[in-house]
């Protein structure tokens, strides 16, 4: 799937002088609470990381009651551009728009001017569907995973 990249950082995490004695876990810590939000350092939404400490040797901040850890990370972030292609599960069908989840995380809207013209919106047996004029058995339902192009 498009969207998402890789990246490699040099990055400084600042821990607190009592986690020294578990510097990799106070290291995972600081890591953790960025995942699955946006982050504009990164340009884009954390969605996994691998790092290794660059050196046994870390900073002690004078100004702050911190000491800093450099490390080389890498990264996986998701980043959807303009004109790219996503897949997400339908949560969510209404007559003007298609409501998606993507990676279970991200929510997208793809609304009745971005809906090909071949699907009509149908509410067939109480469940509402969009349905292929072309292709009869070519139905949108919740649950279905769609493949949709990025506008903006």
């Amino acid at each position: 799937m498009e969207g998402l990249k890789y990246s490699e950082a040099n990055l400084t995490v600042l821990i607190q002088p009592s986690k020294t004695g578990a510097v990799t876990d106070a290291i995972k810590q600081q890591l953790s609470s960025s995942l699955f939000k946006y982050n504009e350092t990164f340009d884009g939404v954390l969605l996994a990381y691998d790092f290794v400490i660059k050196s046994n040797l870390a900073k002690i901040l004078s100004l702050y009651p911190f000491v800093g850890v450099s490390l080389k990370a890498t990264l996986l972030l998701f980043d959807p551009k303009p004109d790219t292609y996503l897949e997400g599960k339908v949560v969510k069908l209404a007559q003007d728009a298609i409501h998606v989840v993507i990676l279970g995380f991200s929510a997208a809207i793809i609304t009745d001017e971005n809906i090909r013209d071949e699907f009509k919106f149908k509410i067939k047996h109480g469940r509402e569907i969009f349905r292929s004029t072309s292709h009869k058995r070519h139905v949108i339902k919740l649950g279905t995973t769609i493949r949709f192009l990025v506008k903006r």
